[in-house]
């Protein structure tokens, strides 16, 4: 069904670069700059403009997994993907918070509050990728699984 491959697409590239982020961007940053000034500042030249493209693959997600609520004849289906839309709009809630409360403070934050604020992104970054990553997983399955 196309509208599970519109679903399923976005679904895996944000659990991908969220998975990619948390592996590897992050902490290999944090080694490499020594400076923490420096690393305040790719942090922020990084994550620069993501915000309306996350924003857009989680409304694919949301609409997409709506609309196979709405369409799909099979009863097993919408109840996936209503759990995987309330995975999803969980996550978008969860990156709404961190893009328009936790990146304004950080930017203003002091040296000394760094660290704390780094400690929530990184809780926030984990809550996002197990929703949308859970939410992936019981899509893909749901859909290999019909056949």
């Amino acid at each position: 069904m196309i509208l599970e491959a519109a679903y399923l697409l976005p679904a895996a590239v944000w659990t991908g670069s969220m998975t990619y982020s948390l592996a590897v961007v992050q902490p290999r940053s944090a080694r490499f700059f020594r400076d923490d000034d420096q690393l305040e500042e790719f942090l922020t030249v990084l994550a620069h403009g993501n915000r309306w493209r996350v924003l857009a693959m989680a409304g694919v997600l949301i609409a997409s997994a709506t609309a196979i609520i709405v369409a799909c004849p099979w009863a097993g289906a919408r109840v996936v993907y209503g759990i995987a839309l309330a995975l999803d709009v969980a996550a978008t809630a969860v990156f709404v918070h961190v893009s328009w409360r936790h990146w304004p403070a950080r930017v203003f934050a002091l040296p000394e509050e760094r660290p704390d604020f780094r400690r929530r992104l990184k809780t926030s970054a984990r809550a996002i990728w197990l929703l949308v990553g859970a939410g992936f997983v019981l899509t893909l399955v749901a859909s290999v699984g019909r056949g």
